[in-house]
């Protein structure tokens, strides 16, 4: 095994046969082969002969096979080969969810899964983590997570934090000079580790290890796969499923002494009573709602938002405050240069998005020698403080990068100043590199033996930084009057709703090789101002708007000045509020900002850490706060909210991992769309809980009443373990495949603590299983003294499954007639319904079903007695969601 951290960066590259320009894609594929994917070996999926075999793992189950053993004792074979078969058809749509909610997580992980900027024939590009090899050369940013073990080659103020291996909180910061003989890894300070995380500066990096022969890979070696906890949502319904297993265990018992009371057959009744506790208790509901779940996130998924941790779909239906980013996100985030002011007029830039064409105008009339010299310093102060590079894409011009930079290295281009060719003229030799809390970037670079800083930043930042300015061939010193122009120049730029970034300059003795400490009071010199538009997003303004109506209240947080700000919310039309300045945020106390931030809208000039407080603030209001964040110091807050939401494209790893969930396309209309997904995945989850308990509850009441007041049971044992079987089929995932009634976001927030079971839920559960029950219950005691009880029997059958299926159209929604969202919308449940009643009628009419299942054929005038019960409890849960669409509402939000 090599030293890495012994080798020199020439060394490292001889010894892994690569150029500095990186690996071809065909070297790529043969490493790949032989070093395998850059991932953690995780314990193994359960094969899936074990996922079937489990199904079978419950106590219901074992007595059920009881059941079926002591049917065939006693010479009930058929019986016995009929329940058999259903076992095992009833393991069978278990293995089917699990499988099916299985392959929904992996794709949903595999979206989340981390990636690189790794340099492939020369070109920087965007890959995912694991198709990384030894031989890659990585880019390495502030909010990076490093995707292996990596030899450092270039490294500018790079610091990283490797508590994950090595305990030490603080971070570490690095460099690439060889280190002799053994070192530890914290003593490794020329490489980087697969799991660590970079808190600071930048960094190229030779991948020397990946995979399990990274640190971190000898390490999991020795660990076993951690259970994740449960959600609260998990633990709630698995506590449901207790309960409620203890409430019809008791009312089997209560049929098993009716039946003995009332002289049954011993062997019939405890069948019937062991059918009926099998099909009664929810065993297999948190599976059911799992499933219902991963189908929901991968709706979600579809809009953009990948959800990360399950307790963020719980969450969502909750949010009364959104606090979002602005850039990129209410925003299009794709900055274009509009105007340049270098220190006495205005220069309009044409052009647009980041096609380097563009013209540059003084009054509608092209620039002058002299003025077109200093617009060319100013475009080159802005190219070379810059790590953006511009890229094409099918065709597309586009930019790896930030959206700021890129703006500035295009305007660049439309002058014909390459950036390439420039940082070749002009190689950076150090720098203080961005970071939100100082708001400003610093480059050092060499030029024929001469030394010169760039600065770019925040205007007030860069002018406080800024003692002269250039007039001519001159450099004089910036009087008030000056002063006073350029802060006007940048307060119009704002105004117009452009992005203004100031840009300076100085010049150092030759043969400075770094930064002086005391750079920053040397004074530099002003070289002028560049305003840049980002304009908001339509479809933004449309989710602002639903916002509104779903009582969710929309904060826009920024960096950018307050005018800026508050240009961009009017346009928005966020609701009312004041603007508030990070310095003014500064300068309150928690208690201030306590009683303030009900009334603020817009957060201007805000720096990471803020934004915990401005998250506490909302939450001692007792607001369920979500916030998106993309920085590495975004984090806290992104933690400390209700919902964490990180980038996808332009947040750091630290950030997605600190969230809960991960938009795809940085749009904050996706955080609107999942607040929507959200609240409608919980709205199907009520629905089957209500759908399951409705129907179980019925079925158990038919079989009560009747061996109560008539002492006979209405279905056989096999029959009920159908209707369950049936029930399941029919509606439990269906119902999951449920599409939006398009209210979601007009219903209020959910309060925190409202849970899937709320008063209303279960006044409605208990009112339609009445209704199934007594309606089965009445149709079987017609029945029975006017035809053969077989017949009777198998009437009560058909019956109720009937009114499960029509319950399943009435489980779509509480408040909505079937007739008002659509009665075939759902065609999954139209299909699944379609299904079972064909085989409904099979069992019905095929004789060696009618042997299996104990059934007899009925006549034509039986089923339109039957079809007419069903469609009456249909017709008048439907009349009463049309009359009384809020009977059953009470405690649901």
């Amino acid at each position: 095994m090599e030293n890495w951290h012994n080798l020199s960066i020439d060394e490292s590259l001889r010894q892994l046969a690569v150029q500095s320009t990186g690996l071809t894609e065909d070297e790529v594929g043969k490493r790949r082969l032989e070093y395998g994917a850059n991932e953690l070996e995780t314990k193994k999926n359960i094969s899936r002969l074990l996922i079937f075999l489990n199904q079978f793992k419950s106590p219901l189950i074992y007595v059920l096979a009881v059941a079926a053993i002591v049917s065939f004792v006693i010479g009930h074979s058929t019986d016995a080969f009929v329940i058999l078969g259903i076992l095992i058809l009833n393991a069978a749509i278990g293995f089917f969810q699990e499988t099916q909610a299985e392959k929904s997580m992996n794709a949903l992980l595999e979206l989340a899964s981390p990636k690189a900027k790794v340099r492939r024939d020369n070109k920087l590009a965007i890959k995912p983590a694991r198709e990384l090899v030894p031989g890659d050369i990585i880019h390495l940013e502030a909010g990076d997570k490093v995707p292996a073990d990596a030899r450092l080659i270039e490294a500018a103020n790079l610091k990283a934090n490797e508590s994950a291996l090595t305990g030490e909180s603080m971070p570490v910061e690095k460099n690439t000079r060889t280190i002799a003989g053994e070192a530890v890894i914290a003593d490794q300070l020329n490489m980087t580790f697969l799991g660590t995380a970079i808190t600071g500066g930048r960094a190229t990096a030779l991948v020397v290890k990946t995979g399990m022969s990274t640190e971190m890979g000898q390490i999991a070696r020795g660990l076993q796969e951690v259970k994740p906890e449960p959600t609260p949502l998990q633990k709630n319904v698995g506590q449901l499923s207790r309960y409620l297993m203890i409430l019809f265990l008791g009312a089997t018992a209560l049929l098993l002494v009716a039946g003995l009371i009332k002289g049954m057959n011993w062997t019939e009744i405890f069948l019937v009573t062991i059918a009926a506790a099998v099909s009664a208790i929810p065993e297999g509901l948190p599976a059911v709602l799992t499933v219902v779940l991963s189908i929901g996130m991968r709706a979600m998924a579809k809009r953009n938002a990948i959800v990360r941790k399950l307790l963020a779909v719980e969450t969502l239906g909750s949010a009364t405050v959104i606090c979002s980013d602005k850039t990129g996100t209410l925003t299009m985030n794709q900055m274009t240069v509009r105007q340049l002011f270098d220190g006495n007029s205005f220069i309009q830039v044409t052009g647009e998005g980041y096609n380097p064409k563009g013209q540059f105008m003084k009054d509608n009339q092209p620039l002058s020698v002299e003025e077109k010299e200093k617009v060319n310093l100013l475009l080159k102060i802005g190219a070379l403080c810059n790590d953006a590079r511009l890229m094409s894409h099918n065709g597309q011009p586009g930019i790896i990068g930030d959206p700021t930079d890129g703006a500035l290295v295009v305007a660049a281009e439309k002058a014909g100043i390459a950036k390439e060719a420039l940082e070749k003229e002009y190689p950076r030799i150090d720098e203080i590199p961005f970071e939100s809390e100082k708001q400003y970037h610093v480059t050092l670079h060499n030029h024929n033996g001469k030394a010169i800083a760039c600065m770019k930043g925040a205007a007030e930042k860069v002018l406080q930084f800024s003692k002269f300015r250039q007039e001519g061939d001159k450099t004089v010193p910036i009087q008030p009057d000056d002063l006073q122009g350029i802060t006007a120049a940048a307060n119009r730029m704002a105004q117009e709703a452009l992005r203004v970034i100031a840009l300076a300059y100085l010049d150092l003795p030759p043969g400075t090789g770094e930064l002086p400490d005391d750079f920053l009071q040397r004074g530099l010199i002003f070289a002028g101002l560049v305003g840049m538009e980002d304009p908001p997003r339509e479809e933004a303004k449309t989710a602002v708007k639903h916002c509104k109506e779903a009582g969710i209240k929309v904060v826009m947080i920024t960096g950018d000045n307050k005018v800026t700000a508050e240009s961009i919310a009017r346009q928005l039309e966020l609701p009312p509020g004041k603007a508030v300045t990070g310095a003014e945020l500064s300068r309150m106390t928690d208690e201030e900002l306590h009683e303030e931030v009900e009334n603020i809208s817009v957060f201007a000039r805000i720096e990471p850490l803020h934004k915990l407080r401005i998250v506490n603030a909302f939450k001692s209001r007792g607001h369920v706060v979500a916030m998106t964040g993309d920085g590495v110091n975004d984090a806290p807050a992104l933690k400390a909210a209700d919902i964490g939401i990180a980038m996808g494209i332009t947040g750091t790893d630290v950030a997605k991992e600190a969230s809960n969930m991960v938009l795809a396309d940085d749009n904050f209309a996706s955080v609107v769309a999942a607040v929507d997904e959200g609240r409608a995945i919980f709205n199907r989850l009520r629905n089957v809980i209500f759908y399951m308990l409705s129907t179980n509850i019925g079925e158990l009441m038919v079989l009560i009443l009747s061996v109560l007041f008539l002492g006979q049971s209405p279905l056989m044992a096999v029959q009920i373990l159908w209707v369950n079987l049936a029930t399941d089929t029919a509606g439990d995932i269906p119902l999951g495949f449920e599409p939006k009634v398009g209210d979601e976001l007009k219903k209020p927030p959910r309060r925190p603590g409202t849970g899937l079971i709320y008063p209303g839920l279960l006044l409605r559960t208990l009112f339609i299983a009445v209704l199934i029950g007594i309606g089965s219950f009445l149709l079987f005691r017609w029945a029975e003294p006017r035809m053969r009880l077989e017949a009777a029997e198998t009437m009560t059958f058909c019956a109720l499954n009937t009114f499960v299926w029509f319950i399943a159209f009435s489980a779509r929604s509480d408040e909505h007639s079937v007739f008002k969202i659509g009665f075939f919308k759902n065609k999954i449940l139209v299909l699944s319904i379609a299904f079972v009643a064909l085989l409904q009628v099979a069992i019905v009419y095929t004789p060696f079903l009618q042997t299996a299942f104990h059934t007899a054929p009925i006549r034509l005038m039986d089923w339109g007695i039957i079809i007419g019960a069903g469609l009456a409890l249909f017709l008048l849960e439907e009349t009463r969601k049309h009359f009384f669409p809020r009977l059953f509402s009470w405690g649901k939000w």
